[in-house]
């Protein structure tokens, strides 16, 4: 009778495998900034016929979800039939993507991407990182993650995150509660992030996008999104409202203007190195 069951296992290994082949991977993945519009952007996204998204919107395979292997990850995707029956019977064009913004600034994952999905198209929004702290802080509140005041946790980031990276890089499978949800100050210094991600993937496939520009225009650089990816816009776009998701209303104004004064002249040197390597001026400082 065991020697049964284990015939019936291994047809069903084979079958999850073999159906796990036929899975597509990503084409494009939205890998931040947190609080940088994000949802937003994958949301309208998703509603594009072409586009079909993952089975859930962050799907956190190349940070948290390592461990779960390959198999897990392209599960998340839809069947290539999908794309078949797109692209050669209806005539229209078919990708899939994810959107993990913790991607970008964890230190394992494009060393991870580059050597799995080295061709996928990779979407950075990038907030001012002041205002990107700022909106950070009340989300970890939100949560629950955080009790400390804006200022009061600022202050404790380093005690808090000392060495949490270099713990992340010694060890594989390292999870680290503290480098996700403490970072505030760090999760700001793209350059770093995105040397990093450039090290590994050129640049004709990133498309780097200030958060700013979609809060005001989310049309254009919806449009501009859909031509980075090779999509057309749909003929009978029904008129979208574009709200936002995810968006948690904060006290603004409660912001101190002296640490606001801080926080912008502690960003400035590593905006101008951004600046400088992405040859973007995003006029932040100030």
């Amino acid at each position: 009778m065991s020697r049964f069951k284990n015939i019936a296992h291994s047809s069903v290994e084979r079958y999850r495998l073999a159906t796990n082949s036929m899975r597509l991977a990503p084409d494009f993945m939205i890998i931040g900034t947190q609080r940088g519009g994000t949802t937003s952007l994958y949301n309208y996204l998703s509603e594009h016929h072409s586009i079909a998204p993952a089975s859930m919107k962050e799907v956190h395979f190349f940070d948290n979800n390592f461990e779960k292997g390959l198999p897990w990850y392209r599960a998340q995707f839809p069947p290539a039939f999908q794309k078949h029956f797109s692209e050669n019977i209806r005539r229209r064009g078919f990708v899939t993507g994810e959107a993990s913004p913790y991607y970008l600034f964890h230190p394992h994952v494009p060393k991870r991407a580059a050597a799995i999905v080295p061709h996928t198209k990779l979407i950075v929004l990038l907030r001012n990182p002041v205002e990107r702290a700022y909106s950070q802080y009340f989300h970890e509140v939100e949560l629950g993650h955080e009790h400390l005041s804006f200022e009061e946790a600022l202050a404790q980031e380093e005690a808090r995150t000392h060495e949490e990276e270099a713990r992340i890089l010694a060890h594989e499978q390292y999870y680290s509660y503290n480098h996700q949800h403490y970072t505030y100050l760090a999760r700001g210094l793209y350059i770093d992030q995105l040397q990093r991600w450039m090290a590994l993937f050129p640049r004709e496939q990133f498309l780097i996008i200030k958060s700013e520009d979609f809060y005001t225009h989310p049309d254009a650089v919806l449009s501009k999104t859909l031509a980075f990816l090779n999509i057309s816009q749909q003929s009978k776009q029904r008129e979208q409202t574009y709200r936002q998701y995810n968006n948690s209303k904060y006290p603004q104004a409660r912001l101190d203007p002296h640490l606001r004064k801080q926080l912008v002249a502690y960003y400035e040197p590593y905006n101008a190195r951004l600046y400088e390597f992405l040859g973007l001026d995003f006029g932040w400082d100030h």
